[in-house]
């Protein structure tokens, strides 16, 4: 028995918006970490001990592997945000095209 499916071009649409939108926000809260976990502010915040070398390195290298992550994570959450408006074009498109064979608009 199969089950009917109904999309709603608006709600896909303006769910892919709010991907996007996200998307945006992250974008804006990555640049703004990246710039306050830079080599050299975390130098600035560690010192110059030489025992303390170790530690921000490993510092470093993590900031930039969350920077690294969360930008990928961005421009998923945007491709994932366009996926889903191109499919609610496809949709209507389908739909009006449904609805012109059914007004014997597609003789």
């Amino acid at each position: 028995m199969a089950d009917d499916m109904y999309i709603d071009e608006s709600e896909l649409t303006k769910l892919g918006k709010s991907f996007e939108t996200y998307a945006y926000d992250l974008e804006s809260y990555v640049k703004e970490f990246s710039s306050k976990t830079g080599s050299e502010q975390i130098h600035d915040g560690f010192g110059i001990l030489t025992e303390s070398e170790e530690v921000t390195s490993a510092y470093i290298e993590l900031a930039e592997h969350m920077v690294t992550s969360l930008g990928n994570l961005q421009r998923h959450l945007d491709d994932i945000g366009a996926g889903m408006r191109e499919n609610a074009k496809n949709t209507e498109s389908a739909d009006d095209a449904m609805a012109d064979l059914f007004k014997g608009g597609g003789q």
